[in-house]
């Protein structure tokens, strides 16, 4: 049995993998994540059998891992806090421990794991709902710059583009990128803030100096705070109409 651990607290970590090795010495921890986009990148990887997601984390949250995990995977939540989609997952097709992990609790996890282990498809109605209870807006964006972590407001992002497979946050006092897809971060934004206006470029409304037209069909859009200049295309043109 492979498991998947992500858990960006030091000590939760080490106390979860002191205890599964207690608890189910069978199974085999093929990868320890540290934020929820490492623990994507590693479920892609490994396609671990158990994954046991904290809810909060850096970057995409356990909730919106176990979305794209879906049914392919046993989801086991660990939190500290014993609200919001923990009602669906009381129905016992996935689990969730509550910090500080008791061994006693993981080994009752354990012990429901062991029997699900041939019914994996059992989790796919329980994981839609924990998606629709998930909370759906974003406050705020953590980047990487250098070894520090920068906490960003999304209320201060003048614009976010797509750079790659990282996402461009551009700000009043410079800019700064993260690891999260630009699509997957309008599912998590306000869409009466933040609107998208090309394909690659979301826009915070609320920064927006003006719209100049520059053809019959193509506008050109300034921000406060920033001296590019961003292109609307054809399809979000109707933004802007009277």
């Amino acid at each position: 049995m492979k498991i998947l651990i992500a858990e960006d607290e030091p000590l939760m970590r080490e106390r979860l993998l002191a205890q599964l090795a207690q608890a189910w010495p069978q199974a085999r921890v093929v990868a320890v994540a540290e934020n929820g986009n490492d623990a994507w990148d590693a479920w892609l990887e490994h396609e671990p059998d158990v994954v046991f997601l904290d809810i909060q984390m850096p970057g995409l949250t356990g909730l919106e891992v176990a979305r794209r995990i879906a049914e392919r995977s046993h989801i086991v939540f660990v939190t500290a806090y014993n609200q919001h989609a923990l009602e669906a997952l009381q129905r016992g097709a996935v689990d969730y421990l509550l910090k500080p992990v008791e061994l006693a609790a993981l080994e009752r996890t354990v012990e429901r794991l062991r029997r699900r282990t041939q019914r994996p498809a059992a989790l796919a109605p329980v994981l839609s709902e924990i998606a629709q209870a998930a909370p759906q807006r974003l406050t705020w964006l953590k980047a990487s710059v250098g070894k520090r972590i920068r906490l960003i407001n999304v209320n201060d992002v003048l614009f976010l583009q797509s750079d790659t497979k990282y996402t461009r946050v551009v700000l009043a006092d410079g800019d700064a990128l993260i690891r999260i897809a630009l699509k997957d971060l309008l599912e998590g934004l306000d869409p009466d803030l933040f609107w998208q206006i090309h394909r690659g470029t979301i826009v915070n409304a609320h920064a927006i100096a003006a719209v100049e037209r520059t053809g019959t069909e193509r506008l050109h859009l300034t921000v406060k705070g920033s001296s590019e200049v961003l292109v609307v295309s054809r399809t979000f043109t109707h933004l802007f109409r009277d």
